[in-house]
């Protein structure tokens, strides 16, 4: 698939998707809100990928929403009820774009070589995973052009993080370092330089895709499940993914190849068949 806002591309069982329009700081024009939960949730339903890496060309990793959607004098207007309520639906849909990340049955690794701002942080509180670069500060940029963030960022970042100093970053609009980052648990990981991190995030992916796929899926809803309900909740709903998973060839396959001392080999992620969809 081509895309007009980022690239997509594929090695085996890990894929890209690489936010390749660095002459304009990798904004989010309104073509990447529609085009990214499409290509994300075509990876997921075709089962083969197991693990996505979220990264971007150029000196910013992302400078969030494109100007264009601001300038638009279409999109905004809410001078009466009726325009608030398809502004309301319309910037819902934003949100969405971002859950893509989460809906997946593989995890995603934000891999930032530069500055994320804005929207950006919506976006990487929405993967599983985050790894960093030296230069690569992040901030709620909202706060300092007189709106609040309502992507993500307020609604996922308390959960990354201690809730305090996600106020104290979202009240002040101040830039967060990468060290500090790491410090607070938000990012996983910080390399030298871009080299260095794409070595890195590929080799973490590396091991992430030799696992049996339905585990690293089950896995993946566990954690989501237990983040937004109560322990006893999520226990009783790991009980039933678990009974619902249990696949006696993955964990035979596990165990022989541990005792080999070699990788698993293990069938990928059934295709999801959507109602009223054509596959050739």
């Amino acid at each position: 698939m081509t895309f007009e806002s980022f690239a997509l591309s594929s090695d085996g069982p890990i894929a890209r998707l690489t936010l390749n329009r660095p002459d304009k700081r990798n904004t989010m024009t309104p073509a990447f809100w529609r085009e990214l939960p499409e290509a994300v949730g075509a990876l997921s339903d075709e089962g083969r990928t197991r693990v996505l890496i979220l990264e971007a060309e150029g000196p910013v990793f992302t400078a969030g929403m494109d100007i264009s959607v601001f300038t638009n004098p279409n999109a905004l207007k809410t001078d009466t009820a009726a325009l608030r309520e398809a502004f309301m639906t319309a910037a819902t849909a934003l949100q969405d774009a971002f859950t893509a990340f989460e809906r997946a049955r593989f995890p995603v690794i934000a891999a930032m070589q530069g500055p994320c701002i804005g929207g950006g942080v919506d976006m990487i509180c929405a993967c599983d995973l985050r790894y960093a670069t030296k230069d690569a500060w992040m901030r709620i940029e909202e706060t300092n052009i007189a709106m609040f963030a309502d992507v993500g960022t307020l609604q996922r970042l308390p959960k990354l993080i201690p809730e305090g100093i996600a106020r104290e970053l979202a009240y002040t609009g101040e830039t967060l370092s990468p060290e500090r980052a790491e410090r607070l648990g938000l990012v996983n990981g910080v390399f030298e330089d871009e080299t260095a991190l794409q070595q890195g995030v590929m080799a973490l992916a590396g091991k992430i895709a030799a696992k049996a796929p339905l585990a690293v899926s089950g896995t993946k809803r566990s954690f989501l499940y237990a983040r937004d309900h109560s322990v006893a909740d999520s226990l009783e709903h790991a009980m039933t993914l678990q009974a619902s998973l249990w696949n006696p060839a993955d964990i035979m396959e596990a165990f022989t190849a541990r005792s080999e001392k070699r990788q698993g080999e293990f069938e990928a992620l059934a295709a999801v068949k959507r109602l009223g969809e054509r596959r050739d």
